[in-house]
């Protein structure tokens, strides 16, 4: 399973972005039933949960952005996206995809996401 993620970039405080990660080398039947995440890591932070959506369509947030970033799939195109608004110079990090599938545990290389005062 190979993922790309897309979409990171440069915003002011109180602005949007809408990161993607599409998911190749998975059969669409794997890719369903897999749990999507979004994770992120500031400089010298750890790296934490931002978002998750089950296979059910469950969603779990860093209590940080609730209310303000919104994750999503579309099961069709093997992709999972993230919504970022209002955002917060403290929402600056590098954003990684994760998805647990059948096969394993997958990471993408991360999206930059910078947020200016």
């Amino acid at each position: 399973v190979q993922l790309q993620a897309s979409g990171g970039g440069s915003v002011r405080a109180g602005g949007s972005l809408k990161l993607s990660c599409a998911a190749s080398r998975i059969i669409l039947s794997e890719f369903v039933k897999s749990r999507m995440g979004w994770y992120r890591q500031a400089p010298g932070k750890q790296r934490e949960l931002v978002a998750e959506l089950t296979s059910g369509g469950s969603t779990n947030y860093q209590d940080s952005v609730k209310g303000r970033f919104t994750i999503s799939r579309d099961n069709a195109k093997k992709r999972v996206y993230l919504q970022m608004n209002n955002m917060e110079p403290e929402d600056a990090a590098v954003y990684y995809c994760n998805v647990e599938a059948g096969s394993g545990n997958y990471w993408g290389r991360g999206t930059l996401v910078t947020v200016s005062s």
